[in-house]
């Protein structure tokens, strides 16, 4: 009756080694270190870059605790602080001397201390947030009066190119505000060119306007249209960051708009203020550029290109010639959008230029059918291709960019060319610094208030429940170990309001401990038998322990539907703590029960209380 099937046992056990050993590396702490990541494109660190940072170190005596080479960067340890700002300095003269063009980020940041052997099966602490790791916060606010007036420029540029290319003659354009008007003196091309600017400028409300010789159309941005740029605008940003924080190796940066105009970045652990806001507030450029297709592909980055040709790498990284000369920048791309080829119905990338661009574009396509041409990223000394391309027909205004794998590619291209530089100049509203040592005041005391709380919670439980109130913190103890493992195994960020939301957790989960206690006295008051009393009293209280978890569960998901930062992560604790709970209190403090009162064919006594029934002996 009261003994589970060797299964459940070994479910149990299992599920108990595995939250112990991944709760284990939250408890190894961090260690200061310095981050050193190669700015060239597609540049991996290597064992070379590794031999030049341990030599600039031990030049200037500097002792490391520990080195690690990672994907995209070398991080070193240190014991303290001051070890770590001094190493960033001698690193930074060393590999970036003054005088040439910086070629590697030297960044501040925290390194977890668990053994790799951990790492390499995934056994890795919380990402910690601002609050409790340290780091940098920003406040950005983007200049949606520079975006829209960059869209109503392209667009006049683009209405006199058309008009020109369909030789729709016309007197003059003008823009004026946000209104753009085209000046006409015969009737029959006023109407030919509100045909073609109605069929091209979706986004704009067209009206004819104007008697005799004296006529026009105006075109009004839709109001719908606003909201797009602006929206665009945030969403162009948003990327462009995303890119530039991943060089600082901030584990889970938080990047998310706030209001209509405004963007928050959070760098955990991230201590370098200067470094984070220069990569921040850096510009790009986009620039288009005919392959040499005269020499021969090369084999390596290593390779010296031809003269008047630059080596640059593709995003699969494969190195390519482009030459030197530029065709065409950024500027002249208004939109670029994912699409699919109406020939092939392979995903590919529409691209709109202005007035000056689709000249350009159409003279150099005509001259180099056939040949390939290189979209290049550009950021300081890095360059990147992110599109190399066969020109197949003339292009002009519009034209498209096939052959993409899948269109996710397409999507991301597209974002890329839109986003290669910020879509709107961003302004520093507000910056501030987290020290490491107040995060760590912060984490020491979310730690005391949960276990006082944890502490209070027990010597109640043992005092009034005796030893089934010593199972019941056992098993709460058990719950805590299962929350922190699968907060870690899923990577999840711990911040002040997810700890709040541990100790939530800790509270409600006795709830359920304290039913099945009272279920089983007053079983016992019945007259039921300690065997019986103990089976119907979970049995019978799994019902409202599943009914109140389900309605703290619905309210736990709301707040993660319809809520956002903290509010999230102390959801998202709040419901991976209702799980863990579930398990815990129902199956694990009853396989404690089982193991001590199971085996026996005749329970002499309950140690739950007050009530303590005995057995009595049967009458002579």
């Amino acid at each position: 009756m009261n003994r589970f099937p060797l299964w459940k046992n070994a479910v149990i056990a299992i599920a108990l080694f595995l939250g112990l050993l991944y709760t284990l590396p939250n408890f190894f702490g961090q260690s200061p270190a310095v981050q050193v990541s190669p700015l060239a494109a597609n540049a991996k660190p290597d064992n070379a870059l590794r031999a030049q940072v341990a030599a600039a170190l031990l030049s200037s005596n500097i002792s490391a605790t520990g080195t690690s080479m990672e994907a995209s960067s070398i991080r070193v340890k240190f014991q303290d602080t001051d070890a770590q700002l001094k190493a960033r300095d001698v690193l930074e003269h060393a590999l970036n001397p003054e005088g040439q063009q910086p070629a590697f980020v030297v960044a501040l940041n925290l390194v977890s201390n668990a053994p790799l052997w951990m790492e390499s099966i995934g056994a890795l602490p919380m990402y910690l947030g601002l609050d409790l790791s340290g780091g940098v916060h920003f406040l950005l606010q983007v200049d949606m009066k520079a975006a829209i007036n960059k869209r109503i420029d392209s667009a006049t540029s683009e209405v006199r190119s058309q008009l020109r290319d369909a030789r729709v003659f016309y007197a003059g354009i003008s823009r004026d505000g946000n209104r753009i008007t085209a000046r006409f003196q015969e009737p029959a091309q006023r109407d030919a060119a509100n045909k073609l600017l109605e069929k091209l400028f979706p986004d704009f409300i067209l009206r004819s306007e104007g008697e005799g010789q004296d006529l026009s159309i105006t075109l009004t941005l839709r109001p719908e249209a606003y909201k797009g740029i602006q929206d665009s605008a945030l969403k162009q940003n948003i990327l462009a960051l995303r890119n530039r924080v991943n060089e600082l190796g901030a584990k889970e940066p938080i990047i998310q708009q706030q209001g209509e105009d405004r963007i928050i970045v959070q760098l955990p652990g991230v201590q370098d203020t200067a470094k984070a806001k220069e990569i921040i507030g850096r510009t790009a450029s986009l620039e288009i550029r005919l392959v040499d297709e005269e020499h021969a592909a090369p084999s390596s980055m290593t390779e010296p290109a031809p003269f008047g040709d630059e080596l640059v790498v593709e995003r699969r990284g494969v190195p390519v010639f482009v030459r030197k000369q530029v065709v065409l920048t950024g500027e002249v791309i208004t939109d670029a959008s994912a699409g699919f080829d109406s020939q092939s119905s392979r995903p590919s990338v529409n691209i709109s230029m202005d007035g000056k661009g689709a000249r350009i574009i159409k003279q150099v396509s005509r001259e180099n059918l056939k040949k390939r041409m290189a979209i290049l990223l550009i950021e300081k000394t890095r360059t990147e291709a992110i599109s190399v391309a066969t020109i197949q027909d003339e292009l002009g205004a519009r034209f498209q960019i096939t052959g993409l794998s899948s269109p996710k590619e397409a999507n991301d291209l597209a974002l890329l060319l839109r986003a290669g530089a910020l879509a709107a100049p961003m302004e520093f509203l507000e910056e501030r610094t987290v020290g490491p040592s107040l995060g760590a005041e912060n984490i020491a005391r979310g730690f005391h208030s949960t276990w006082i709380g944890f502490a209070a919670i027990s010597a109640f439980m043992v005092a009034y429940y005796m030893l089934f109130g010593l199972i019941s913190v056992v098993a709460l103890a058990i719950n805590v170990l299962f929350l922190v493992g699968l907060l870690s195994l899923l990577q999840a960020t711990l911040t002040l309001p997810g700890m709040a939301g541990i100790a939530l957790t800790v509270g409600m989960a006795i709830d359920a401990n304290v039913l099945i206690n009272e279920r089983i006295r007053e079983e016992l008051r019945n007259g039921n038998s300690p065997a019986a009393s103990i089976f119907a009293g979970y049995d019978r209280a799994f019902a409202t322990i599943l009914d109140s978890n389900v309605t703290t569960g619905i309210a736990g998901i709301a707040l993660f539907a319809f809520g956002s930062g903290p509010v999230k992560g102390f959801a998202v604790v709040l419901v991976l703590g209702i799980l863990t709970s579930m398990f815990s209190s129902v199956l694990v403090s009853r396989a404690l029960v089982n193991l001590i009162y199971g085996r026996s064919r005749k329970i002499e006594k309950l140690s739950i209380g007050n009530t303590q029934w005995r057995e009595e002996a049967p009458p002579q």
